[in-house]
């Protein structure tokens, strides 16, 4: 089998990126919703959450992302990235507790299955401005609350500079076959990260796949319960269902029949 693993391949690129092309993307953001998603660290800490399937073993060595950030603020103003996965409720949850959200059904878990952290020297991260000035058409940061006061239509336009992060992750997150969310978290001095949404249903070149769920979202508030971005929050007679921008890459730089 050809397989190397992209810590070594980071060693042969200035960038220090892993190498390898991702095993799974959601594609490039559509520019419809703009979600907060912040560590602990900062002032209120907001987990926004999309999900996708592994059909067998896979170590994610390297991951990508894309947001807002504000115009006036340069990348060099992050200080903190967090990767977390969680598994769909209710694994690693309290399913007897009472809910303060309309449902729990397709939600992340309670709690986090696996995290790697900056700050604690568990990965390595860069951070790229795509565009000075990007506009999202509507946006969650300050209005995540419980039931009955959940759906607030979204707080509106927001616009910013569009950025990608990546981080190679040591060490890496090794993840059996199943279903999980990919949560990123990240702490800008001087604003707060948004993260962009994209498309819904999934298409090529992105990695569609049966049962794809849509974007979920919480506050310290709120936690261990979880909202959806579109059904609960922004509602409305059809309510609009997320994707958000991210990829994922294991260890394996050639598939192509070889793998």
């Amino acid at each position: 089998m050809y397989r190397t693993v992209c810590a070594l391949s980071a060693m042969l690129l200035l960038s220090g990126v892993c190498a390898a092309a991702p095993f799974f993307s959601t594609n490039d953001p559509d520019a419809n919703m703009a979600v907060a998603a912040r560590p602990s660290s900062a002032a209120m800490e907001i987990e926004a959450a999309d999900d996708f399937i592994l059909n067998s073993a896979t170590t994610i060595t390297s991951v990508k992302f894309h947001g807002l950030i504000p115009s006036a603020v340069n990348v060099s103003a992050i200080s903190e990235v967090r990767v977390e996965i969680y598994r769909i409720f209710p694994l690693d949850s309290d399913a007897g507790r009472t809910i303060a959200v309309p449902t729990r059904t397709n939600s992340p878990s309670d709690v986090a299955f696996a995290t790697r952290d900056s700050s604690a020297d568990e990965l390595t991260f860069g951070a790229t401005t795509l565009s000075p000035d990007f506009v999202a058409l509507n946006s969650v940061v300050n209005g995540i609350n419980p039931k009955p006061n959940q759906t607030t239509g979204g707080e509106g336009p927001v616009s910013g500079a569009e950025i990608v992060v990546s981080a190679n992750l040591n060490p890496a997150i090794v993840l059996p076959a199943g279903h999980y969310f990919f949560v990123p978290q990240v702490l800008v001095t001087g604003g707060t990260f948004l993260w962009l949404s994209a498309q819904k249903p999934i298409v090529a070149p992105g990695t569609p796949f049966d049962g794809d769920l849509q974007g979920w979202v919480r506050n310290a508030s709120l936690d261990p319960d979880w909202l959806r971005v579109g059904t609960d929050i922004v509602g409305g007679a059809t309510p609009p269902q997320y994707n958000f921008a991210f990829s994922l890459t294991d260890d394996v730089i050639f598939r192509n029949g070889f793998d």
